[in-house]
């Protein structure tokens, strides 16, 4: 960049930092490009492109940072209401993004948001006339609606989880009171768990799958394999991860990560970080689309050739594949880890070793099971 100005369609697209919380940075993610952006932050459609392409689009992307404290931003003048004004627009918006110095610093790579470019202060902003999505635009007018129900009303509406994620970043539902801007990498992950949560429930009420499911994606050279169980709710994730991978660059063996939650949830936050919520949400969209319920295991072996992250919409749209699969069908859950294995490098019993779930299933015996017997 050889420019402190700016002048681009934005996607639209805005940024919440976390560091130094309760004051963080915000502001707005704008390419110097007047085409339709809109690509650029619509995880949904991602699927199947290379990591070049996102990072080649994404890069593109600079960010604009203003400091603001949370819970004050109300009254952090013009930037931050423009930026909010942005992040509710439902099309590209044109923006011209006055910065105090020329942009620097190398592409933002992180495991759970996607990556962008370089960032500088804001001097100016200026944003023409966005045109807001009316569903989200009732939602923010609704002062005394709570903003796990606006999340929850909104996806029923079919508006977009990645839209969704970026209104709650900038404050714009919850009672008056109570608003405020959420970095926007827990925003991501609060947004997959409020949605997960609530399909739970209504899954716990339908009755059980009668065999055993495995459906499959790959991309990214990832391979992901979803065991489904015919048992009550229960879900499991598990992640292999190779040497010189993002979670593993300087190992010499696998690294197996894994969280886990029983019939009643759990209370604590998943150490796996904003995967695990993004794909229990993948997976209760197919289950309530089936009526059905199970007890879930997702199985993730990231290869070499996932060199960098690109954020937790990878591991919800890549599961969200595996889900729109016809699954396979096994009799038993012998036959169903046999097939699995047959597609992982990893040997099986490692998997099996780190499973909460598979350790109960294997070790433990159920009334019925006695009852079959007899």
């Amino acid at each position: 960049m050889q420019s402190e100005d700016i002048a681009g369609a934005s996607p639209p697209s805005v940024f919440v930092g976390r560091i130094g919380y309760p004051y963080v940075y915000a502001g707005p993610l704008v390419p110097p490009v007047r085409e339709d952006t809109s690509l650029y932050d619509l995880p949904e459609f991602w699927f199947g492109k290379t990591i070049d392409e996102i990072v080649e689009f994404r890069s593109m992307l600079i960010r604009g940072k203003q400091r603001v404290h949370v819970k004050r931003f109300e009254e952090a003048g013009k930037i931050i209401e423009k930026t909010r004004e942005l992040a509710l627009a439902v099309k590209p918006v044109d923006v011209e993004l006055m910065l105090k110095k020329k942009p620097r610093g190398s592409i933002v790579l992180n495991d759970t948001v996607q990556p962008f470019g370089p960032s500088a202060p804001i001097r100016d902003l200026r944003v023409g006339n966005p045109r807001w999505d009316h569903h989200i635009e009732k939602a923010y007018e609704d002062t005394d609606l709570k903003a796990a129900e606006a999340v929850l009303e909104l996806y029923s509406k079919g508006v977009f989880v990645t839209k969704v994620q970026r209104a709650f970043s900038i404050g714009a539902f919850g009672l008056k009171k109570n608003r405020r801007l959420v970095p926007t990498r827990w925003s991501i992950t609060a947004v997959d768990s409020i949605l997960s949560r609530e399909l739970i429930e209504k899954v716990k009420m339908f009755p059980e799958i009668s065999e055993y499911q495995v459906y499959e994606s790959l991309y990214m050279d990832n391979v992901f394999e979803v065991l489904m169980i015919p048992r009550a709710w229960s879900y499991e994730i598990i992640e292999a991860w190779y040497p010189g991978t993002v979670w593993n660059p300087d190992g010499r063996g696998v690294f197996l990560y894994s969280d886990w939650e029983g019939y009643d949830g759990r209370t604590t936050y998943a150490e796996i970080g904003g995967c695990y919520y993004a794909a229990r949400l993948a997976v209760c969209e197919r289950l309530l689309k089936e009526r059905r319920q199970a007890t879930v295991i997702v199985l993730r072996e990231a290869r070499p050739g996932y060199i960098m992250p690109v954020g937790v919409w990878h591991v919800r749209e890549n599961v969200r594949n595996a889900m729109r699969q016809k699954p396979l069908k096994f009799n038993t859950l012998d036959e169903a880890l046999k097939w699995i294995g047959s597609r992982f490098q990893i040997p099986l019993q490692q998997w099996k070793i780190r499973s909460k779930i598979l350790q109960n299933i294997l070790v433990q015996k159920r009334i019925t099971d006695f009852l079959l017997k007899t």
